[in-house]
């Protein structure tokens, strides 16, 4: 069985490369420089969300369902660099070959970490391989929208259609999955700067749990999975996560009511 990994980052402001794109002063602060671009953002498009190359990744959380097991996990160590922990998902990637899960990963947290994967000069060649190396890979790859090596559950949901996109949490309550918990993307900025990388990896692998939870339903929708494999699959996660000493996943499990 190809493992499955279900991902999802969490990003910050790249101040650092904010104060050389527009030449600020390194007297101001990171709030500061920050503040600058969303308000440059603000103008320019009526949001603050920042463009993808001006994002800073400071965690990466997965959720592999590998032969006989499940695991999530946050990858590196609280405070490791950037480069480090998307340089760790590519090897994993190189490693497993894994089919990636992900909600809105092509919208968001892929080509955020394109983008900064050139800035570090970092290497995924398994990732990037459409056929040169493997023509396996020519006909299913992780860069084509329609392939699955790659599956973007929200997007294929849509139908491929940006009107029809919905929140992860949204559809995670909606099924009876905990959806998230007490943090949500808007609320990062203010939890790294007040020093909570802990809080933020803890968020962040809810949320690869929440979309590895998603997938299985899609699995059983499909008829990938029939109703006694889906609810052992479920049960796998439920098992995982009881066993793991953490807070996190102690309301996580107490949001999750009886299998659905």
């Amino acid at each position: 069985m190809t493992p499955v990994l279900a991902f999802d980052i969490e990003t910050v402001p790249d101040t650092h490369g904010l104060r050389r794109l527009h030449g600020l002063d390194v007297s101001l602060s990171d709030h500061d420089v920050a503040e600058y671009a969303f308000v440059r953002r603000r103008i320019q498009s009526g949001h603050d969300f920042l463009p993808p190359h001006l994002h800073r990744v400071v965690s990466i959380s997965c959720a592999l369902r590998e032969g006989t097991t499940f695991r999530v996990w946050s990858l590196g160590q609280p405070g490791d660099g950037e480069a480090d922990l998307i340089q760790r998902f590519y090897d994993g990637i190189e490693r497993y070959s894994p089919q990636l899960v992900s909600w809105n990963g092509s919208g968001f947290d892929l080509p955020v970490l394109h983008y900064r994967s050139l800035v570090h000069g970092l290497v995924a060649s398994r990732y990037w391989d459409m056929g040169e190396d493997d023509r396996d890979f020519k006909f299913n790859n992780y860069i084509n929208r329609y392939h699955t090596r790659h599956l973007d559950l929200m997007d294929l949901l849509a139908l491929y259609n940006g009107r029809n996109y919905v929140p992860l949490d949204d559809m995670a309550q909606l099924i009876g999955f905990p959806g998230k918990l007490g943090m949500d993307g808007s609320k990062v900025w203010d939890a790294f700067q007040n020093g909570e990388i802990v809080s933020i990896r803890n968020y962040c692998e809810t949320d690869a749990a929440n979309t590895f939870l998603l997938f299985l339903r899609y699995q059983l929708m499909r008829g990938a999975l029939d109703e006694p494999a889906y609810r052992k699959e479920c049960d796998l996660v439920r098992d995982t996560l009881a066993r793991l000493d953490a807070p996190h996943w102690s309301e996580f499990l107490a949001a999750w009511g009886p299998q659905q």
